[in-house]
């Protein structure tokens, strides 16, 4: 399960920023080809942050369809299956759009205690 090594990398990179200031949030970008299981991501994060500084924080995810462009024809396709082909003309000459992001967007830290 890839999902527990990405959760660690994700608490160590909040944490930096967080520097020891309480965390409620943290929101990811998931492309589609990350193959990232969305229900496991959120269970290993449970895991993860577990009596650390990020206990009680929640995992957010925002996933993101793969879409090609055709360089033939300009559609775009979103894909189901890893198959590169356009959708519009049947044409394997494309380009990936999205669906290999994984990205931290944003880490809701408090600043001062009623915030908490």
């Amino acid at each position: 399960m890839h999902e527990f090594s990405l959760c660690r990398a994700i608490a160590a990179t909040v944490e930096s920023h967080a520097d020891g200031r309480p965390v409620s949030v943290v929101r990811i970008t998931v492309g589609h080809f990350r193959q990232v299981v969305p229900d496991s991501m959120v269970h290993c994060w449970e895991l993860q942050v577990h009596g650390t500084e990020l206990d009680g924080s929640r995992l957010v995810i925002d996933e993101v369809p793969a879409v090609i462009e055709c360089a033939g024809c300009g559609a775009r396709t979103t894909l189901e299956l890893p198959v590169h082909r356009c959708g519009q003309c049947d044409s394997l000459s494309t380009r990936l759009i999205s669906g290999e992001e994984f990205l931290i967007d944003s880490i809701d830290i408090h600043t001062t205690p009623e915030e908490v």
